[in-house]
């Protein structure tokens, strides 16, 4: 029998409205322990898990896994990039758009045993200013959503469906220039996605045809679109055909260079991060390791 792996799991106790009391006795029943060595640490504030996963790559751990929503795995995920340590993601938060697009259950002993497959691929990463993501990076509307979401008290799907009925009211479409590979483009855009996966969680495609491992990204921009359109908006996004509104246009590209009139929020991964006028993106193949 070979040695056991060590596999730390980074549980952010807030994550999604989800209680996580009990957590460890339930992995201790599920996970083989014939293959793990597992030890168990709790995040205490915003960057705390990227702090821990820092740690644990240095300490030698193989497998890190992020028990939490999108923006933990985000602070993970940064940590382990580009290295040998293997991501492992217990989906509990909001949206959890990677792990849904990378068929890791929901359900959390179900998502626990598939870690003892130790089955695992390895995906793009993308960078805006700096910061890394892995699902998707977005200016405009959803930044705004984003911002909102995260200074409201109620958490989960509903919470973020008040934040979206709240903004979708006043927010005002925004012009921008991009230059995607050499190619330049002027919009006055509602929004701008860049995706690294297709969907922004809870099944809502914006990019369909993105793909974490083809070596590039999805740049997604939605037009200025009348109100009245919204139904069939919101219709497209859950049929994953949102490629064929009259009012989104998809370009994919390696590098991005975004200009806008403002300083604003910017959604990473659903996390909002303050960046001025100038965005620089790009993508960055087969760098982070995941288990699924």
């Amino acid at each position: 029998m070979g040695k056991r792996k060590r596999i730390l799991f980074i549980i952010n106790p807030i994550s999604g409205g989800k209680k996580k009391r009990g957590f460890e006795k339930r992995v201790m029943e599920d996970l083989d322990l014939a293959l793990y060595d597992p030890e168990f640490v709790l995040t205490g504030h915003i960057g705390h898990a990227n702090e821990l996963a820092t740690k644990a790559v240095a300490d030698g751990v193989e497998v890190v896994v992020a028990v939490g929503g999108d923006g933990t795995i985000n602070e993970i995920a940064s940590a382990l990039n580009g290295t040998d340590t293997i991501l492992g993601i217990i989906p509990e938060g909001s949206g959890n758009g990677l792990a849904l697009y990378l068929g890791i259950p929901l359900n959390e002993r179900a998502a626990v045993k598939r870690l003892n497959r130790f089955e695992h691929m390895t995906i793009d990463s993308g960078v805006i200013n700096g910061l890394f993501f892995f699902n998707m990076a977005g200016i405009g509307f959803d930044a705004s959503v984003s911002d909102r979401f995260a200074n409201d008290s109620l958490r989960g799907p509903i919470g973020y469906l008040k934040a979206v009925l709240t903004e979708i009211s006043t927010y005002k479409p925004k012009q921008y220039v991009l230059d995607i590979d050499g190619d330049r483009f002027e919009r006055e855009a509602f929004m701008i996605s860049v995706a690294n996966s297709p969907q922004y969680g809870n099944n809502a495609y914006v990019a369909p045809q993105a793909s974490v491992t083809d070596g590039l990204l999805d740049v997604c921009i939605v037009h200025k679109f009348p109100l009245y359109t919204i139904p069939m908006m919101v219709f497209h996004l859950f049929n994953k055909t949102a490629d064929q509104s009259e009012y989104v246009e998809i370009i994919p590209g390696r590098r991005i260079h975004i200009e806008r009139t403002y300083i604003g929020s910017v959604h990473v991964d659903g996390e909002p991060k303050a960046m001025g006028k100038v965005l620089d993106i790009a993508v960055n193949p087969s760098t982070l390791t995941i288990l699924c």
